[in-house]
């Protein structure tokens, strides 16, 4: 069967590899039909993500259709079904596990990253990992995994109706942040560098919107929350300027939570840490409840999905999409392969 394989030396090809047999017991054999390309895939490609096995088969952003189901599997999951998947992995051992906070597995592996991914015709998964979404298409369902980092987010930060948030970064997962932040019943601000990102932003739910790149930061917030500052900061972009944004712009008492992985260690005024009396979360990957409230969210109808899917390609397009993405590593939500 047809499978992408990318390596880090921005080297991408179609190769082919055997296709699973039956499932055993316990297995679903997945037929895929929508995989994204994320960020971890193009920092594989680019050589800047040392976490991914090098080649690897990436992939696990997933609109599946069921194809066979091994003995054992609940009636839920039947043949035919559109699904998609919980592509990580735990081992029930450390303490994250035992706390019951599966998604921060220290031992996990995703798909596409520490472990071949699902960028391939076919794929065998235990069932526990297969997510149905009756209602749902199959192209809408590679957008769910990346929507439901966004809504752990704000999970994380424990968000409420009587909070004012800032989503720092209007990729995919900072747009599941403003959504799930908008559908608490929060007041959301929006920050990016790019207009077009901030108007779909609004679209998706934020209340104001700021540009990083044309206002005073400092002066806009303070005049949004009264001078007070933003009771909740989603740091979506992993940079060491937006890492400092958080901490100088949070309210006192304020909560920052952590998504993105910032490429080196950023200097923090750490004084503030103790006078703001901050809590600061790191947020890791989603659990199956996010996955849940973002397909109940996708069902309403009411997401821009077209907006959010920047091309969707043939595996042979791969390369040539991969490097115009490293060229324009602005203009993209989601690229999707259609097997």
């Amino acid at each position: 069967m047809k499978a992408i394989e990318i390596s880090h030396n921005q080297e991408c090809r179609v190769i082919d590899i055997d296709t699973p047999a039956s499932p055993a017991a316990g297995e679903v054999l997945l037929r895929i039909e929508y995989v994204g390309f994320c960020g971890s895939d193009i920092n594989t490609f680019m050589g800047r993500n040392l976490m991914a096995l090098n080649p690897v088969i990436p992939g696990h952003e997933v609109g599946a259709v069921v194809e066979a189901v091994g003995s054992g599997v609940p009636e839920n999951i039947k043949v035919g079904a559109i699904v998609t998947c919980n592509p990580y992995t735990n081992c029930g051992h450390c303490a994250s596990c035992r706390r019951g906070r599966v998604n921060a597995c220290q031992h996990n592996q995703t798909l596409g990253v520490q472990r071949n991914g699902a960028m391939r015709q076919f794929i065998t998964l235990p069932w526990q990992k297969v997510i149905p979404a009756e209602g749902l298409s199959s192209q809408v369902c590679a957008l769910v995994e990346p929507l439901s980092v966004g809504f752990h987010a704000v999970s994380r930060g424990a968000v409420t109706d009587i909070d004012t948030v800032m989503v720092v970064g209007c990729g995919m997962v900072g747009l599941g942040a403003i959504v799930r932040s908008a559908l608490r019943g929060a007041t959301v601000i929006a920050a990016d560098i790019d207009d077009d990102k901030l108007a779909l932003a609004r679209r998706m739910g934020a209340t104001h919107t700021i540009n990083t790149r044309t206002v005073d930061v400092h002066e806009t917030l303070a005049n949004l929350t009264g001078g007070m500052g933003p009771d909740v900061v989603i740091e979506a972009v992993g940079s060491v300027p937006t890492y400092q944004m958080a901490v100088n712009e949070v309210a006192f008492t304020g909560r920052i939570v952590c998504i993105g992985y910032a490429k080196s260690d950023a200097l923090l005024p750490t004084r503030l840490f103790v006078q703001k009396e901050l809590d600061i979360r790191g947020s890791r990957n989603a659990d199956p409840a996010d996955f849940n409230a973002v397909i109940r969210y996708l069902l309403r109808g009411e997401c821009p999905t077209d907006q959010l899917i920047t091309r969707t390609i043939a595996p042979e397009q791969a390369l040539d999409t991969l490097r115009w993405w490293s060229e324009n590593p602005g203009r993209v939500f989601r690229i999707l392969v259609k097997f």
